[in-house]
């Protein structure tokens, strides 16, 4: 279930910030560069995201990270998942507090 998480979370900034840096992505994440690339990696294997470089930088080092139609449908059953388990979480807290009432 974290690794889901995290997915979603990686694609949600994806999303937002595509030219970002791995660096960037990483500490804003806070995840380590390898579990980044680890994460980029397994998106890209799903058929998630495309990686491109910017063909005309010589250092060839920047890369673009864009969302394939098949990363925003999973990215939105990411999301719908992640809602209704907070739904359900607060749900059985507030039977919790209600039981604690009584």
């Amino acid at each position: 279930m974290k690794n889901n998480q995290d997915y979603l979370d990686l694609l949600r900034k994806i999303k937002k910030e595509p030219n970002a840096s791995q660096r960037k992505l990483a500490t804003d994440l806070n995840f380590s560069l390898g579990k980044l690339n680890y994460c980029l990696k397994a998106l890209k294997a799903k058929g998630l995201i495309k990686i491109k470089n910017f063909e005309k930088n010589p250092k060839k080092l920047n890369y673009i990270y864009l969302l394939t139609p098949k990363g925003i449908s999973e990215k939105t059953k990411l999301t719908l998942n992640f809602m209704k388990r907070k739904m359900q979480e607060y749900d059985e807290l507030k039977e919790e507090l209600n039981k604690e009432d009584v």
